[in-house]
């Protein structure tokens, strides 16, 4: 008999960390095929107008090139997330400066971006709407005319301009506001974020004698390229195969379309493999970014902090195209109650086509614009009541056994701990505001979130090998988070083996089971799932041949450290070895376990709560996060420097406490930027900081050295091993935590993001006087 020595709930390092501190990870520009050409795109240069025709006579007596293409070589074919709008290059019309019109396929990148030049667009140019507000305007200009005809993958509600409209309800608001002895209201204003992902878009593709094609990408789903490819060009689904080698960051940016549908033209129209890799401009200008919310909220409470009411409003600008838009809408208002017992709710949101380039998923999806305006209402409540800020998170937090905003039951739910646990953490170092600097103010803030892990379809495979180790493929997407070496300590928990004797293999949509892809926090918890129920599938193989061989029964059997089964009770065991052999050569056949599931767990229960134009229907398991931030403010310039910060993310169990501590501390930077610096900015429709000299994004040098973290573990009662997700809650409460550090320190209470030194120092200017 042994002892059992855990894999699950150990730091083990990633298990890409060798090959890319040793720069041998291989990434989309480090590939190449025999007799490759090279693609470039041309940009539009007007926001608005109809094609009229195309002049490539010129860029095709370029020496080396060998095809241009637009959008008379592609048909009538149209992609989307939720509403299909989007076609593979753009066709007919014009939506956007910066939208792909052309592209040309080469011996040489240099050559292909010259000859793309040369390219000319007839266009007759159009009136433009640049603000959901102009959009929605009556006698707007029209971006989709065939809106009406397009295919919605939800019961949308849309016309015009209008993208998609989404309502929930719960309680009665009109009657509460009556209940309320306090109200506060006001109006936020959230910027466009860029996902500055280390590695641009690319893809590479080719096609072989009998036309089938094989598409390497940067993404975050293999399955969601497929799709999104063949719909765009019109290809049965089995002509395509979709593969991702290292992918250097995510975000968001790259789970739906981008190049891939150009560059798989190309092929198809050459013959020839085609690399394609946005330059860093074209990458901020065409792909997608973080959505630019407009929130009108009102929260109500009773004198003693019970939080009564709370109404929403939210406005999005949706870009050209549709993309994830409806998702976060609806997502949004979701979350728009935040993590706390308010039985009257109503969160009522638009989005609406502009003549921008599209904005979709970014970590968070929505969720840190309505929180933003949720925790500095609460603790405005607060502070006109007379209530501890903490005290009044405490006192409205959702407990287990209660219900989120729709009426989902919540099963895990460890709130209440991460407030005490990073209330105990901030408090236990000593906060003096005449600790700050001559000429600075100090203050602190608190922010809590909650945020989702469950969501859509996934799947695992595990094959148990001849010499008895084995293989798992999930075609989940790793794109810098671990999640391969997540899902491998699952497996090998599981089975018992050495982590080392557990292969991993690369996403594939010829070979892997289907996932949805590596975005909403999912992976660890849904694919999670998955891998543990084939694993268990492969247990029960194991188990069935060992008792044949051992002259017992599977219940009498258990799995041992190192790969061994053996008889409960006694030293009698077989290796996985001698088990897989008898299967290979003898009996049933090589064990492969399998195992395929979707969330079907309803978003909204119509006995507490009602919703219309909800893209997700099923949607739920939530992780939890409170966090301190403490901030200094430069009183001359207004300059916001977060000094210290302390997280406690409740993530049902830490499968590799190391990795849930990094996403701890990359969500409090990207979040930080979000908050302080970064901002896409437009000037009508041209964007105007397409690059990392005018974008300001934080470096290492501005994140602060201490930022502290503790794990809470309630474990989710199906999740892997009890886990949930960690990926974007740690991001969600940070812009909210730092408004309220800024308030503390200033007293002034900031709407707008991000909170630069000018806003900063203005307000301070104005409260003055």
């Amino acid at each position: 008999m042994t002892v059992h020595t855990p894999i699950v709930g150990t730091s083990v390092p990633k298990r890409d960390a060798k090959e890319k501190v040793l720069g041998q990870a291989r990434y989309i520009a480090d590939m190449t095929r025999p007799g490759m050409l090279h693609g470039a795109i041309l940009q539009s240069h007007v926001a608005h107008a109809r094609i009229l025709g195309y002049d490539v006579s010129e860029a095709l007596k370029v020496p080396g090139v060998h095809a241009v293409l637009t959008g008379d070589d592609v048909g009538d074919f149209r992609m989307g997330a939720f509403v299909k709008d989007e076609t593979a290059i753009a066709k007919e019309k014009i939506l956007y400066l910066g939208e792909p019109v052309a592209a040309v396929a080469a011996d040489d990148e240099e050559t292909a971006r010259y000859a793309a030049r040369l390219i000319k667009v007839a266009v007759e140019e159009l009136p433009g709407v640049f603000s959901p507000e102009e959009a929605l305007a009556p006698g707007a200009p029209i971006l989709h005319e065939k809106l009406e005809s397009y295919f919605k993958v939800f019961p949308a509600v849309c016309g015009g301009n209008l993208l998609s409209q989404t309502e929930i309800t719960e309680g009665d608001v009109a009657k509460a506001w009556a209940e309320c002895d306090i109200i506060v209201e006001g109006e936020y204003e959230t910027q466009p974020q860029y996902h500055l992902s280390m590695e641009p878009c690319g893809a590479l593709s080719e096609i072989d004698v009998d036309g089938r094609i094989t598409l390497w990408s940067a993404n975050q789903s293999v399955f969601r390229v497929q799709a999104n490819v063949c719909e765009s060009l019109g290809l049965p689904m089995s002509r395509l195969r979709c593969l991702t080698p290292k992918v250097g960051a995510g975000f968001g940016n790259k789970m739906e379309p981008h190049i891939q549908p150009i560059c798989v033209a190309l092929t198809m129209k050459t013959g020839r493999p085609v690399k394609m890799i946005l330059n860093r401009a074209e990458d901020m200008e065409t792909v997608r970014a973080r959505h630019p919310f407009k929130v009108k909220m009102k929260t109500g409470a009773k004198k003693d902090g019970t939080l009564v009411a709370r109404e929403v409003e939210a406005l999005l600008d949706g870009g050209a195209f549709g993309d994830d838009s409806p998702g976060v809408l609806g997502y949004s208002l979701l979350m728009a109650r935040g993590p706390y017992r308010i039985p009257n709710a109503r969160c009522f949101g638009r989005v609406a086509y502009t003549n921008k380039m599209r904005f979709g998923a970014f970590r968070g999806f929505g969720n840190p614009q309505v929180s933003l305006a949720g925790e500095t209402q609460i603790d405005q409540i607060a502070d006109k009541l007379g209530i501890d800020h903490f005290e009044i998170r405490l006192k409205n937090a959702l407990k287990d056994g209660e219900r989120w905003f729709g009426g989902q039951l919540l099963k895990s739910n460890g709130l209440i701990e991460c407030i005490e646990k990073a209330r105990a953490a901030s408090e236990s170092v000593k906060h003096l505001k005449s600790q700050a600097a001559k000429g600075k103010l100090r203050g602190r803030g608190i922010a809590v979130g909650g945020h989702i892990s469950g969501l859509l379809a996934t799947g695992a495979i595990v094959r148990l090998l001849e010499d008895g180790t084995a293989v798992l493929n999930t075609g989940a997407v790793d794109i810098g988070q671990g999640s391969d070496t997540v899902l491998t300590q699952l497996c090998a928990e599981t089975l018992r083996l050495p982590l080392d004797k557990v292969a991993l293999a690369s996403p594939d949509t010829d070979g892997s089971p289907y996932n949805w892809g590596t975005t909403a926090s999912r992976v660890t918890y849904t694919t999670g799932r998955a891998v543990v129920a084939a694993s268990k599938d492969v247990e029960r193989q194991i188990k069935d041949h060992a008792a044949a061989m051992l002259n017992t029964t599977p219940d009498q059997l258990e799995l041992r450290d190192g790969g061994f089964v053996g008889i409960k009770g006694s030293n009698t065991q077989l290796p996985y070895l001698a088990v897989s052999a008898r299967a290979h050569w003898g009996v049933g056949g090589p064990i492969v376990g399998t195992n395929t599931l979707v969330f079907d767990t309803p978003t909204i229960d119509p006995k507490h709560g009602a919703a219309t134009g909800l893209p997700f229907g099923q949607i739920g398991v939530f992780s939890f996060c409170a966090m301190v931030c403490e901030v200094d403010i430069d009183e001359t310039t207004g300059k916001v420097e977060p000094v210290r910060a302390w997280y406690a993310a409740d993530v049902g169990k830490a499968i590799n406490p190391r990795l849930v501590e990094v996403q701890m501390e990359g969500g409090f930077v990207q979040g930080m930027g979000f908050a302080l610096t970064e901002e896409l900015v437009w000037e009508g429709p041209r964007l105007v900081n397409p690059n990392l000299r005018d974008y300001k994004a934080p470096t290492m040098l501005d994140a602060p050295y201490d930022i502290h973290t503790q794990i809470v573990e309630h474990p989710e009662p199906d999740g892997p091993c009890g886990a949930k997700g960690v990926g974007e809650i740690s991001l969600v409460p940070v812009p909210a935590a730092i408004a309220n550090a800024i308030a503390d320190a200033a007293g002034i209470h900031l709407t707008q993001l991000p909170f630069t030194p000018e806003r900063v120092l203005n307000a301070m200017l104005a409260k003055k006087s």
